[in-house]
This record gives structure tokens, sequence and C-alpha cells, in this order.
């Protein structure tokens, strides 16, 4: 079976997610934007045969089995809820939605329709992720001390909406920090307890339209982590740095080694007695292995994951970081 994908969203995003659906099989046959220019451009680019500035038109198709959901934050609700009634297995890019409601919604809709749900976690896919589980899981760092994690760039640029609060999901923590909070998770298990501050050190940007924005949110938090197996964590987010991070920076210091993930030394390098090692890394696209396990999931040839549930979970998880920032107090994650 070879599933036929609509693309809701015709941004930068869309075209990883385009491109990753293509070259693992699928069909993309039609792609919305509200920007009539844009969406007929990308379509164009692609090889997508429709272009449409009404998302229901997609919606309404019924040869097309699911859709990714790559438009603004605050369109995510409404878009998802709609394509779940409209009966379409759903890929929706982080963050899920704008608040906890918002996400509840979403899961139940889904579930009320009997369709399956995904929330986009790119970062699982690198291969050095896949490693480090096993490696994990084998304890070859014995008893796990402490994490850190780095995310930052130097800030999106290319629209005005992601500084607002009526319509972004937050600053920092939700738009570049979600991807971390979900990998924690994945590799680290749950998230108990955070204490956190945050900041905006930025007080006009300049988008790509040349258009100057006054953000509303923040671009800088620090959070600190308590998993429920006792480990610490330390997360830092900034959307305030030119050179960035190669989407993250990890370090994991155990009892018996340590491993650092996309650094310096290279995507994955383990430390132990004889030094440091590069275990073998096969390279392979990741948008090319995200949409092929989210295709076989569509097509029935792999079970559901929890993105969804994962996706809830790191929304609430960033409302606690705001919170402790506004208290100065720890927050146990409810």
């Amino acid at each position: 079976m070879r599933v036929r994908v609509g693309v809701l969203g015709a941004g930068s995003i869309s075209a990883y997610h385009i491109r990753g659906l293509q070259d693992a099989g699928a069909a993309v046959v039609a792609l919305f934007s509200r920007d009539g220019e844009r969406v007929q451009a990308e379509a164009r680019r692609h090889g997508v045969p429709m272009a449409t500035t009404r998302y229901q038109d997609i919606l309404d198709r019924r040869d097309i089995d699911a859709v990714v959901i790559a438009t603004p934050d605050f369109t995510h609700a409404p878009m998802a809820v709609d394509a779940a009634r409209a009966g379409k297995a759903i890929l929706l890019q982080k963050p899920m939605a704008r608040n906890r409601a918002e996400c509840l919604e979403i899961i139940a809709a889904a579930e009320h329709a009997g369709v399956l749900l995904c929330v986009s976690f790119m970062h699982r896919y690198f291969p050095e992720i896949e490693t480090i589980r096993r490696l994990l899981a084998e304890q070859v760092l014995g008893s796990l001390a402490m994490v850190s994690q780095r995310n930052a760039t130097p800030g999106a640029d290319w629209a005005a909406w992601f500084y607002r609060k009526d319509q972004a999901a937050g600053g920092v923590v939700m738009q570049l920090g979600s991807h971390g909070i979900d990998l924690l998770r994945y590799l680290f298990g749950e998230i108990r307890a955070v204490q956190a501050t945050t900041a905006r050190t930025v007080h006009e940007r300049t988008i790509r339209e040349g258009r100057v924005v006054v953000p509303e949110l923040e671009d800088v938090a620090l959070a600190l982590y308590t998993f429920d197996s006792g480990l610490r964590g330390v997360h830092e987010m900034c959307y305030a740095e030119r050179a960035g991070t190669d989407r993250f920076r990890l370090e994991i210091y155990g009892t018996r080694g340590t491993a650092w993930l996309r650094t310096e030394r290279g995507p994955l390098a383990v430390h132990r007695d004889s030094g440091w090692v590069a275990p073998e890394i096969v390279p392979e696209d990741v948008g090319l292995r995200q949409h092929r396990r989210w295709l076989a999931m569509v097509r029935g040839e792999a079970p559901p994951d929890r993105s969804a549930h994962d996706g809830l979970a790191a929304v609430v998880i960033a409302e606690a970081i705001y919170r402790a920032a506004e208290t100065h107090a720890e927050e146990i994650i409810r």
C-alpha cells in the first residue's frame, strides 16, 4: 500500500517532511498554505500535484490517507481535531499545541475517531541516539550520575508569530527545548521535578521579510531536572546564540564511563579506561528514518508509538519550567 499524504503548511519544516515522505515511498499529493503564492511555488518545487489555500480541501479528499500538520502553533489544535474527524492519520509537528488543554483535546479527538496520532520528534531518529540507547541498556557507562544537554540556535527569523504570546506555545522552551525534553525522557525516563530560570535577552529581531519584531517570549532558559530514577539533568536552551548547536549537544556521565553526542568529538564518543573511542555509526538520513517508521504505522505494519502522549508530556514539562522560573521554587511534574 502506497500511503497518500497531504501536508498542511508550506514553511521550511514542511520541506523536511515532504522530502522524507517521498524518500520513504509515500505519495505527497496535496499541500496547503494560506499564502497562495508560496504554496504554489512549494508544490512546484516538490512535485506536489495539488496546492490549496483551504486545508479543508485536503481533509475532504477520500483518497488521502494521512496528513502532516506543520503550521503555526495556534493552528495545531483546530487542524488536528478536524483531521481526526475526517479520519486521517496525523503526524503533528512539535510543540504539540500551546498548552496541556489543547493537547488533551487533540488526543481525545484522535481516540474518538480511532485514528493514528503521532508527534514529530525528529531527534529520536539520529543513528547515534539508537546506538547510545543500546549502550545505556547494556550499562556500558555504569550507574548514571548526571546528564547535560544543550539546545541553541540564533532564533527563528522566518515568521513573526514565533515571538507572540497569543500565537506561539512559548519561547525557546517550547520551540527548541521541547526537542530536548523529549530526547531526555526518551533516553532516561520520566522527569519528576524541575527548577528553572528564564530570560528575554534580545529585545528586537528582524525577520526575513525585513520587518522588526519585538519579542514577547523568553529566549534563554536553564532547567535542572530530577528524573524518577534520581538522576539529575541540566538542560540549557538558547534562542540567542549565533553559532548554536548541531541540533543538540548531550553529555552523559556515569560511574564507568562518559559519552558525548554531537560534540567536537563527532556524533558519538565514549570514554572508558582505554580513553576516547568513537563507536561505529551507520549514517542514514534522519528524514528517511522518521518517515519510514511513521508510514509503517499508518499501514499497520508497525505498532503505534506513544509520541502523542510524549508530546503532551513535553508541553506539561515546559509549562512546569515556566512556573518554576516564575516562583523560584521546584515544580513537581503532574
